[in-house]
């Protein structure tokens, strides 16, 4: 079997806990290993969910604890009305056994490209700091990676956390200019699409019921995850922000995708929206269509995406 080797940059958080899930339970993806940052949580708790979440499911992954605080802006409150103060709905969690690498991040990302040059996809959904600092630290990873997935960002969707501005992107607005605009191959799995795929409680019923004790976390955390989807979207279930970002890597062929130039906004009101001209688009100035070209996610399959959760989370 071919697989796609990953690594997972992550702050889980209850979707990243379903992505988690679907990566290490996909045998066609080799999970290299993940990295940790602040976003969700602190970058302490997302490093001890992502060591239990492993154990969990039986495996052995190795874990590299990363960025603290954004590069440059005042950190935001953590969204504990949206995960829990845990991460994980607030729900009882035991201990992890095992401990990050001796390592950061930044620097496990870029060892592990040097030992698998053009092999590797970098799969971020959380805020974009890790990614970032590794591109500091060896400017020559952009040509290390094969690609690169981000779960953030929005054009047509809004905001989530501001107006205009998706949650990932706004908690490292610097951070994620440096990672969209590095000249890596570059796709956009933003509120576009992860707006549009729910996870509804039936779905999660059946996930619970196959994954064992990695389903039981997986279950009681929807729970709590679901409520404020209910409350700010109206839906009965969830969005699996992070698992799209997963689904594209595996089912690329359930979106449509536009190529074209994306600038993240810094500063000001608009901090941390992400600004997106098609290539194809004639505007009035050309500074918007001056950065390297990337792919953005806008449009998605969503019933689709959640079936493939569901049999991969099943099967």
């Amino acid at each position: 079997m071919t697989t796609t080797p990953i690594i997972f940059d992550t702050d889980p958080g209850v979707d990243d806990a379903q992505a988690i899930a679907l990566i290490l339970a996909d045998p066609a993806i080799e999970v290299v290993g993940m990295t940790t940052t602040y976003g969700n949580v602190p970058v302490e708790t997302a490093t001890s969910n992502a060591l239990l979440l492993t154990e969990l499911a039986g495996q052995t992954v190795p874990v590299a604890q990363g960025a603290a605080r954004p590069l440059s802006k005042t950190p935001n409150p953590f969204p504990t009305f949206v995960h829990g103060v845990n991460g994980l709905g607030d729900i009882d969690l035991p201990s992890p056994k095992t401990q990050a690498v001796d390592q950061t991040a930044a620097q496990f990302l870029v060892e592990k490209t040097k030992e698998r040059p053009g092999e590797l996809t970098l799969v971020a959904v959380g805020p974009l700091g890790n990614l970032a600092t590794a591109l500091q630290i060896d400017p020559n990873i952009v040509d290390r990676v094969k690609q690169v997935v981000i779960m953030g960002g929005s054009v047509k969707q809004g905001g989530n956390v501001t107006p205009v501005a998706e949650a990932n992107i706004y908690s490292d607005p610097h951070a994620a200019q440096r990672v969209f605009n590095a000249g890596w191959p570059v796709v956009m799995v933003g509120l576009d699409v992860t707006h549009k795929t729910h996870l509804s409680p039936d779905r999660m019923a059946r996930i619970q019921a196959a994954q064992g004790e990695l389903g039981r976390v997986l279950g009681e955390s929807y729970g709590f995850y679901a409520d404020f989807y209910r409350k700010a979207l109206g839906i009965d279930g969830c969005c699996p922000h992070d698992s799209c970002a997963v689904a594209w890597l595996k089912k690329p062929e359930l979106f449509k995708t536009v190529r074209g130039h994306l600038n993240v906004v810094t500063e000001g009101l608009a901090q941390g929206q992400t600004v997106f001209a098609p290539e194809e688009a004639t505007f009035a100035e050309p500074r918007w269509s001056q950065t390297p070209l990337i792919d953005v996610c806008m449009d998605i399959d969503g019933d689709a995406v959640s079936q493939w959760i569901e049999d991969t989370l099943t099967t």
